[in-house]
C-alpha cells in the first residue's frame, strides 16, 4: 500500500514537532511530509533528534516507493521561517497549499490517506481562507470526484472505546434549534453508517442518537425537538433498514453499559459529542471526516502554540491518527 501524506499544518505549532516524533520512532505506518524540509529539520532540531535523511520532490509523482531510513518531503517551502508558538499570516499560504498537494497526492495514488497536522483557523482566516477548516475545505477538493454512498462531510471523533459523528459542528449553541433537520440528522446517519461498513469493517452498524434538550424532552415537556425533529429521522433511517433507535438522554447515552449497545453515536451539537469522547480518549481520539472520496483522518487536537517548542507535545492522537488511516485506507482498497 501507498504511503500516507501527512500535511504540515501550522509551522509554529506543535504538528512538525508530533512528525518528527513519530518518524524517529518509526513504528507509525509508512508516511510522507507535504510541506517545508527546513521546518522539519528545525523542528527534529528542537526535540533533540537525530537530523533526518529528506529526498525532497517537487511533485507527488516523485515520492515513489516508500524508505524506512529516508523521509520523503513533497515540497511546500514556507513565506518566512516559523516562530515557534508565533504564527504568522504570511505563511497561511503554504499552510493552506500543503493541504491541497496533500489531497492531490491520495487523488492521484502517490499516497493511501491524508492525515492533516493541526492548523490555526485565525491565521487562515486573516489570508482570506473560505472554510470553516480542514474539514469542508478536504470536502470541496473532492467534490467532484466519484463516491459511491451519501456523500459526506461529517466529522467523526473515534477512539478505541467511543464513535461519535456530529450533527452540527462549530454552530454557536444558540444557533443549533434552527440548523437541524430531519433530513440533516438522518443524513448524518446514513453517511455514518456506511463509513462504519466501508471504512470500520461493521458488518451491521448499530446507531444511537442522542437527544437536544434534557431528558430527550420527557415526551415534549421539556421541549419538542425530539418529537418534531430527531425521532422523525430515526424513522426514517429504519425505514431504509438502518439499526437505530429514537432520541436517547444524553447524560445516559455514554456509560460504559450503554455503549456496548451501538458501534457509533449521533450528537446533535459539538461539546454534546465531544465531551464523551475527551473523557474516554483525551490522548488518543483521532478526528476523522467520512463520506468522502478519499480518506482524511486528523489529531483530534490543536496547535498547541502554547507548548510549542518545549518539547513537551504528546503525539498520542497523531499515531492514532495514522494507524487510523492506514487501517482505512487498507479497507477500502481490499473491498
Amino acid at each position: 500500500m501507498k504511503p500516507l501524506a501527512v500535511s504540515m499544518g501550522d509551522p509554529a505549532g506543535i504538528g512538525l514537532e508530533l512528525a518528527a516524533r513519530m518518524w524517529a520512532d518509526r513504528s507509525a505506518p509508512a508516511f510522507f511530509l507535504v510541506g517545508d524540509p527546513g521546518a522539519f529539520e528545525r523542528a527534529s532540531a528542537r526535540l533533540g533528534l537525530p537530523t533526518p535523511r529528506l529526498k525532497v520532490a517537487a511533485d507527488a509523482s516523485e515520492i515513489g516507493y516508500f524508505d524506512h531510513e529516508i523521509l520523503s518531503v513533497l515540497l511546500v517551502p514556507l513565506v518566512r521561517e516559523e516562530i515557534p508558538g508565533t504564527p504568522h499570516v504570511a505563511n497561511a499560504q503554504p499552510i493552506i497549499r500543503a493541504v491541497e498537494l496533500g489531497v492531490e497526492a491520495v487523488r492521484l495514488g502517490s499516497a493511501s490517506a491524508l492525515v492533516t497536522l493541526p492548523v490555526a483557523k485565525s491565521v487562515l482566516q486573516e489570508a482570506g481562507f473560505g472554510f470553516p477548516g480542514h474539514t469542508e475545505f478536504v470536502a470541496h477538493l473532492t467534490h467532484g470526484d466519484a463516491h459511491s454512498g451519501a456523500r459526506g462531510p461529517v466529522m467523526m471523533l473515534a477512539g478505541p472505546q467511543l464513535k461519535v459523528a456530529l450533527a452540527t459542528i462549530h454552530t454557536p449553541l444558540a444557533e443549533v434549534p434552527a440548523q437541524i433537520t430531519s433530513a440533516r440528522i438522518a443524513h448524518v446517519g446514513r453517511v455514518a453508517g456506511e463509513a462504519l461498513r466501508r471504512d470500520f469493517g461493521v458488518a451491521k452498524p448499530r446507531l444511537a442518537l442522542c437527544g437536544f434538550n434534557p431528558h430527550a424532552g420527557e415526551n415534549g415537556r421539556i421541549g419538542r425537538e425530539e418529537l418534531d425533529i430527531i425521532n422523525p429521522a430515526a424513522a426514517i433511517l429504519r425505514s431504509e433498514g438502518w439499526d437505530i433507535g429514537d432520541a436517547k438522554s444524553a447524560d445516559s447515552l455514554f456509560h460504559e453499559g450503554a455503549r456496548v449497545s451501538y458501534d457509533a453515536a449521533i450528537a446533535i451539537y459539538h461539546d454534546q459529542g465531544l465531551i464523551p469522547i475527551k473523557t474516554l480518549h483525551f490522548w488518543d481520539a483521532v478526528n476523522v471526516t467520512l463520506g468522502l472520496p478519499i480518506v482524511r483522518t486528523s489529531p483530534d487536537h490543536g496547535v498547541g502554540f502554547d507548548i510549542a517548542g518545549k518539547g513537551v507535545a504528546r503525539a498520542d492522537s497523531f499515531r492514532a491518527a495514522l494507524h487510523m488511516a492506514a487501517a482505512m485506507a487498507a479497507r477500502r482498497a481490499s473491498a
